[in-house]
């Protein structure tokens, strides 16, 4: 080999082979390391541990008390995401719809402000990574941490299920707690997508917590309300029944651009299989309809809507924090 090709570089294909774009497993590896030993993550954890097992044992023992009286129950393992029995108020897809936000906002508020404020932004950036690799990072770190949660919830749920009741759930169940496993990391995905699009638009971590919790209270707390003064306004009832079919319509028509709605109404057709619909059903269509169980295949016709909305909108909230975190000028 002469001294020409032993200092001649390699050409840019090669030299990009060489260095990769994987800079982005770097990044998620760190991020997921400080996410799990941050003290966040052990309290969400604990509170979500302690609500579940309030609400579960609350469900089985309504299940296991009215069981010998129930028979030919269908999917009953499933009754502990979905019954409610006193003294706890809410199923438990009630408590992951209204409280999933959370776990998003948290893993998402300070994503990019909060390297900024401590300074650590620029010297991130001067890595050998790209940029584009550092916010992706980011989020699949934050999606890692929010699945391995939800599914320790599943799990934990689970296995109290099968000691109380002394049921163990069915491959069909089985197949739909995991569909439902993953149609609930995107719905806390799309919180976080939320936080973390405020987090680069915004300088302060506090500014950037406000506003997405802001969205989730309004959303959680006042959605109905909203989305049936618009339905008067748009379509008011005038007191016939065409009138109040009309103004039922438009309201669960504007409740779809709620994830929250989208998320409770995906929920109950994949943990319930004698579902059937999610929009409204006339008497007609009532007294026609054939009484049976669906299938997971089936079940999952019903809330297509549902899942490619929710999807395309986590797509969405993350495609605008990723332009907006590649035209930002960060300084040292």
């Amino acid at each position: 080999m002469t001294t020409a090709d032993a200092t001649t570089p390699p050409p840019m294909e090669e030299a990009t082979v060489e260095s990769g774009r994987g800079g982005w497993r770097v990044v998620a590896a760190k991020e997921l390391a400080d996410h799990l030993y941050s003290g966040r993550f052990v309290v969400l954890l604990a509170l979500m541990g302690i609500a579940t097992a309030a609400a579960v044992f609350a469900a089985s023992g309504g299940i296991r008390d009215v069981a010998p009286d129930a028979d030919g129950i269908t999917a009953l393992f499933l009754k502990l995401f979905t019954v409610t029995t006193d003294p706890v108020p809410f199923p438990l897809i009630i408590f992951v719809s209204f409280f999933g936000p959370l776990l998003g906002i948290m893993f998402g508020f300070d994503s990019v402000n909060g390297e900024r404020a401590q300074g650590t932004l620029p010297r991130l950036l001067s890595q050998p990574i790209h940029r584009d690799e550092v916010i992706l990072g980011k989020f699949v770190a934050g999606i890692s941490v929010i699945a391995i949660m939800l599914t320790a919830l599943v799990v934990f749920v689970a296995g109290i299920g099968i000691f109380r009741l002394g049921v163990t759930p069915s491959v069909s169940e089985v197949s739909r707690l995991l569909v439902w496993l993953v149609f609930a990391v995107v719905y806390v995905a799309f919180w976080q997508a939320l936080s973390t699009l405020v987090s680069v638009r915004t300088t302060r971590a506090a500014t950037s917590a406000l506003i997405p919790v802001g969205v989730w209270l309004v959303l959680a707390l006042f959605g109905g309300f909203i989305f049936g003064a618009l339905a008067d306004v748009i379509s008011p009832d005038d007191g016939s029944a065409a009138g109040l079919v009309a103004n039922a319509r438009t309201e669960h028509a504007l409740s779809q651009v709620s994830p929250i709605t989208l998320f409770r109404e995906g929920s109950t057709v994949l943990l319930d299989p004698e579902v059937r619909s999610t929009g409204l059903l006339t008497l007609e269509q009532i007294d026609r309809a054939i009484v049976s169980e669906l299938n997971l295949t089936q079940s999952l016709g019903v809330i297509w809507p549902q899942m490619v909305v929710l999807v395309a909108m986590t797509a969405a909230l993350f495609a605008l924090a990723y332009v907006s975190f590649m035209r930002q000028e960060v300084r040292a």
